[in-house]
């Protein structure tokens, strides 16, 4: 198993929750760590205050990771995890292309999405960009507040190289962290990505205040047309029956972490879209997803009740309970 490529250490772009938790994580396994950031003077804070007040409050921040606003010192690691919202994706890697990167580096994608207009993964913007690097992808239900304080947890690699996957697992796992790894790198980002749409609409159960049944229902009906809409973009249906399709949709449909599922328990009580994102510090990532996916579907001819139902909501073209009836007002069929 060949770890030359840690050596150099590890270079997170993206300083936000989750690359701060990974940050942490990598460094207690024993990883020098240097984190980027793009808000020079959010950077000087966490240095000065050795903790990520904006994003994991109450988490100390030791002293042996490195934060910096400046790009080209990334230059020397042989693992850079891309961490930035699936916005900034393109335009971070074209950034780094324009860096004088280790030529062995390997980078790790740890962010969950589907660019809209291309319906992109995010590795394939990655691989478009810097080709000459070998990518791998990470995914599963993971919330950052909870990896940072060290809960239990188990994500999985996607990684067509065995050899490199295996390398990577050896990395990430400790004692409260496991990491799985699975060749499908496809189906493994599009259960990370999908999953927060369906996110968006269980908090809409919650903000209903419909029940149990309804959101048992909801998020079983939400795996199947994952699977759908998955299998049809080109991922193995066994992925998404793992950690990064019914894992990863658990955890977001029902957890208090999730934003996704805030932004829908928001709309359900009747708040307008614009003025839930206005007021939130990070992304929701099912919002641009949501016409990612739906883009793809219509695409494909898939047919997608749930997503179709949110994008009107996000659209302000229906109301949350009319979304509801909607769907309840499908002609019956098998399952």
């Amino acid at each position: 198993m060949d770890t030359h490529f840690l050596r150099s250490g590890v270079a997170i772009v993206g300083a936000g929750s989750w690359g701060t938790a990974l940050g942490l994580l990598l460094a207690k396994n024993g990883l020098p760590v240097r984190i980027w950031g793009h808000d020079a003077e959010a950077i000087t804070r966490i240095c000065a205050e050795r903790e990520n007040r904006t994003y994991l409050p109450g988490i100390p921040i030791p002293e042996g990771i490195e934060f910096t606003s400046e790009l080209e010192s990334l230059a020397g690691h042989g693992l850079v995890l891309l961490v930035t919202p699936s916005r900034a994706i393109r335009e971070v890697s074209a950034r780094l292309s324009a860096v004088d990167l280790n030529p062995k580096a390997v980078l790790l994608s740890c962010t969950k999405g589907v660019e809209r207009g291309s319906g992109l993964r995010m590795s394939e913007i990655i691989q478009e960009t810097l080709p000459e690097h070998p990518i791998a992808v990470l995914s599963g239900p993971s919330h950052a507040e909870e990896v940072a304080r060290c809960a239990p947890t188990a994500v999985v690699l996607g990684c067509q190289d065995a050899a490199l996957g295996q390398s990577l697992q050896k990395a990430f796992c400790n004692s409260t962290f496991r990491a799985y790894t699975n060749e499908d790198i496809t189906g493994i980002e599009l259960g990370g990505a999908l999953k927060n749409i369906f996110a968006i609409a269980a908090g809409i159960c919650d903000g209903l205040a419909l029940g149990d049944n309804t959101k048992a229902a909801l998020v079983t009906r939400s795996l199947a047309e994952l699977i759908r809409l998955g299998t049809a973009l080109g991922g193995k249906r066994d992925t998404f029956q793992g950690l990064s399709g019914i894992g990863d949709l658990m955890v977001t449909c029902f957890s208090k972490h999730s934003r996704n599922r805030a932004v829908g328990e928001r709309l359900g009580q009747g708040e307008p879209l614009t003025s839930i994102i206005s007021s939130m510090q990070m992304v929701a990532e099912g919002v641009p997803t949501t016409y990612s996916a739906s883009d793809c579907a219509r695409k494909l001819g898939i047919e997608t009740p749930i997503i179709d139902q949110i994008r009107l909501v996000l659209d302000g073209a229906l109301t949350a309970p009319d979304a509801l009836a909607a769907l309840l007002a499908r002609d019956p069929r098998p399952e």
